[in-house]
């Protein structure tokens, strides 16, 4: 498997030669999509809404958040699969846009691909 990389959207506008997925299920606030350099937007790989609400980047809930996110996580075989796959030919970045670099989903979501998620590669 290829490197994954996380950046945040503020600090990551520039095009690079990695593939870069978008993991927030909203648009980040004030940037434009003329200015976030991505190949897709996934959606489906994010924490579930109610999850997101409940979670609502409190540090004290970030560990049953992890655990929570790592469930269903592990019901969505297919994107998982499919970006594991992506990582298997290219470097891949994880753009999203929570302000603490360490207590968020795409932590999460790196390291659940890293260690094999729930499939093994195709």
């Amino acid at each position: 498997m290829k490197d994954i990389i996380l950046k945040r959207v503020y600090d990551a506008k520039e095009k690079d030669e990695t593939y870069r997925v978008l993991i927030d299920r909203l648009w980040p606030r004030g940037m434009k999509k003329e200015d976030l350099h991505f190949d897709e937007w996934d959606q489906e790989i994010t924490p579930s809404q109610e999850l997101r609400l409940w979670f609502a980047h409190k540090e004290e809930r970030y560990e049953e958040f992890s655990k929570r996110y790592l469930e269903e996580l592990k019901t969505k075989t297919e994107e998982v699969t499919r970006l594991r796959n992506i990582a298997k030919d290219k470097p891949l970045t994880l753009l999203y846009a929570a302000k603490d670099p360490v207590i968020n989903h795409a932590v999460i979501l790196k390291s659940f691909l890293e260690k094999g998620g729930t499939k093994t590669l195709k």
